[in-house]
């Protein structure tokens, strides 16, 4: 059963609800470094599908975070990214931990999907090790983490990436827990 995500810990100068969604950043001024919203639960596996809109420019970048986790005294976090922005749409990054892209989606996928500046669903399917990415409807990753060591389980955060005026929406949150 679906149901709508709990959003918890945040920068609330960072993120506000506006027109029905959470939006991180702002157009009008630097986005001054990376900044989560979390949810308080953490997750294992589940398909969570929102919708999402990116602004800003092509330098304009965000993301949603899966089975990640709070640093410490610190404003990241650390885990896998469904990662949003010009270059980076529909790959799967690992944030704060290898900081690296661990399957890059392909860009002829990502241009017949993508609608820049407007609304795309975002499907996120996690279960066991692997990680499943659509954009609009389009698998643009299938990954299995070969590291027995990387934790299958974490919070979801929504990002707004630190740089230039930019702002990320999300809206129609839904996560579906799998067994």
């Amino acid at each position: 059963m679906a149901r709508r995500l709990p959003v918890g810990r945040g920068t609330e100068q960072s993120f506000r609800i506006e027109q029905g969604a959470v939006v991180g950043g702002s157009l009008k001024e630097k986005v001054p470094r990376n900044e989560f919203l979390c949810t308080k639960k953490t997750y294992k596996n589940f398909i969570l599908t929102l919708e999402v809109k990116l602004l800003g420019g092509p330098k304009a970048n965000a993301g949603i975070q899966i089975r990640t986790k709070r640093i410490p005294n610190h404003h990241e976090v650390s885990g896998y990214q469904a990662d949003m922005g010009v270059g980076w749409w529909g790959s799967l990054y690992d944030e704060s931990r290898r900081n690296k892209v661990l399957a890059r989606a392909d860009a002829a996928v990502i241009q017949k999907a993508l609608k820049p500046d407007d609304w795309n669903q975002y499907k996120i399917h996690c279960e066991g090790r692997r990680i499943r990415l659509y954009l609009n409807g389009q698998l643009t990753v299938d990954y299995t983490e070969p590291d027995p060591k990387i934790p299958e389980e974490g919070v979801i955060a929504l990002q707004i990436h630190g740089g230039p005026p930019s702002e990320a929406w999300y809206r129609e949150i839904t996560l579906m827990e799998l067994p």
